[in-house]
């Protein structure tokens, strides 16, 4: 990345961890997919119950490949064969386990997560339930307020996510957003997440690279 750009996309970092730490997150910048996932090694127990909702960042930075090392007792949402009954479960055991992973769609400067979700169990799991959330996202994910979040999501990771999923909405063909009403739909409830009640539970680990949707 050019120098000068990588130095106004630091600022803009600091200035979003900053504001993160004030609303009673963890927030932590590391350089590269390799630091971020020593970071969330340093951050959960061995042994620990862990699992995670559906995420291309996870993916991306190899954070799943280090959830299944054996380290942690890691409920796989992923893991193959698994009957629908059986995912639905794990997503259930997600409110009693000791720490869950995702990303978000967007964080704000002001040190905001806006997240969209269509069975919203990710959603539903960062508000309440595991002991600690651990949140990944690129530096992509940040804008400036609610309303540029709002917008990234209905431009950018609903039809991406719609698209990945085989959705029948509107978006996979536009590629924006156009408030459908399909039985595909996967932006079904809006959660922002400002400050918390329980200080640092909520860990938000953004990486000096682009990542995800």
């Amino acid at each position: 990345m050019d120098a000068n750009k990588k130095a106004i996309i630091k600022k803009k970092i600091e200035k979003t961890i900053k504001n993160l730490e004030s609303n009673k997150m963890q927030a932590f910048y590391v350089e590269s997919k390799e630091q971020a996932v020593d970071k969330v090694k340093e951050l959960i127990d061995e042994g620990a119950v862990v699992t995670c909702g559906g995420s291309m960042t996870l993916f991306e930075a190899g954070i799943i490949d280090h959830l299944r090392s054996g380290r942690y007792n890691f409920l796989d949402r992923y893991k193959p064969g698994l009957t629908p009954e059986q995912i639905k479960e794990i997503y259930i055991k997600a409110f009693s386990s000791d720490v869950y992973l995702c990303s978000t769609n967007a964080i704000t400067e002001n040190g905001e997560l806006y997240n969209v979700d269509g069975n919203s169990n990710r959603v539903a799991a960062m508000i309440y339930g595991p002991k600690s959330v651990i949140v990944v996202a690129g530096y992509n994910k940040i804008v400036k307020n609610i309303d540029e979040a709002v917008e990234r999501v209905k431009s950018i990771a609903a039809p991406a996510n719609a698209t990945r999923l085989s959705c029948k909405t509107p978006c996979v063909h536009t590629g924006q957003c156009e408030n459908c009403k399909s039985d595909d739909r996967i932006c079904c409830n809006y959660v922002v997440m400002a400050q918390q009640r329980h200080k640092g539970r909520v860990k938000v680990i953004i990486v000096g690279e682009e990542l995800g949707y």
